[in-house]
């Protein structure tokens, strides 16, 4: 991925790491579109960054992401990257009263609306990059965000599947695995404790820069490493 004049959309850009990488990559020379379901924080963010771009857009809902989609192929079509970060993390147990309906809105944000947007924005004439955001939770599960593990655990088995699925085509699909950061995610004041947000985007994109399509950080790096050793020659005998 060239890291410099592009056309780039982050959902779920207004905040943690989304925010994150909105002000690298406008740093790099891109122009950055982000969406979100709140306005008052894409506010913020424009206030922040003001040459960003913002689109009040909840990726949970079909409609609204086909309404993102229609909006940027007539007013954005140049678009070449889309980066799928947009998540919700719940801490629940299965027994709990409200688990389903907690479950459900994380599978519509985590798992529907990264399969949905990349459906709809391959499109678009120009796109040529794909980032999922996926976590060090897709490879070995904190019980007490069981859905949000799972999500993580299925994006990633989409991205590599992706990722030699579209190889033909010219485009590269790039997986993002932060380990836990200092965010809101999961509710404010969990991961206090955690490594900087500044700290990981700085490492993913000398990544980028290197070439890597597979960007990892702390605690991340040796998960992926045990997991890639484990199945990289079986995924070749299946995926020749």
């Amino acid at each position: 991925m060239k890291l410099s004049n592009n056309k780039i959309l982050i959902t779920g850009g207004a905040s943690g790491i989304g925010l994150g990488l909105s002000e690298r990559f406008i740093r790099e020379n891109n122009t950055v579109i982000i969406c979100g379901r709140r306005e008052a924080a894409l506010n913020e963010a424009a206030a922040k960054l003001p040459s960003v771009i913002t689109r009040v857009c909840d990726v949970a809902r079909e409609e609204d992401r086909i309404e993102l989609y229609e909006w940027i192929a007539k007013d954005h079509s140049d678009l070449n990257v889309l980066v799928n970060n947009a998540g919700i993390q719940n801490w629940m147990n299965v027994t709990d009263v409200d688990f389903y309906n907690k479950a459900k809105d994380e599978v519509a944000i985590n798992i529907l609306a990264p399969i949905h947007l990349t459906n709809l924005f391959l499109d678009l004439p120009n796109l040529d990059t794909i980032i999922n955001v996926t976590s060090g939770l897709a490879f070995v599960p904190l019980s007490r965000v069981p859905v949000y593990c799972g999500t993580k655990a299925f994006v990633r088995s989409f991205t590599l599947s992706s990722r030699h699925l579209l190889k033909s085509q010219g485009i590269e699909v790039i997986e993002m695995i932060p380990p836990a950061l200092n965010t809101d995610l999961g509710g404010k004041g969990i991961h206090d404790g955690a490594p900087a947000v500044s700290d990981f985007v700085e490492s993913v994109f000398q990544q980028i820069k290197d070439g890597s399509n597979e960007l990892t950080f702390g605690t991340s790096e040796g998960r992926a490493k045990a997991n890639n050793e484990t199945i990289a020659e079986y995924f070749k005998r299946m995926n020749p």
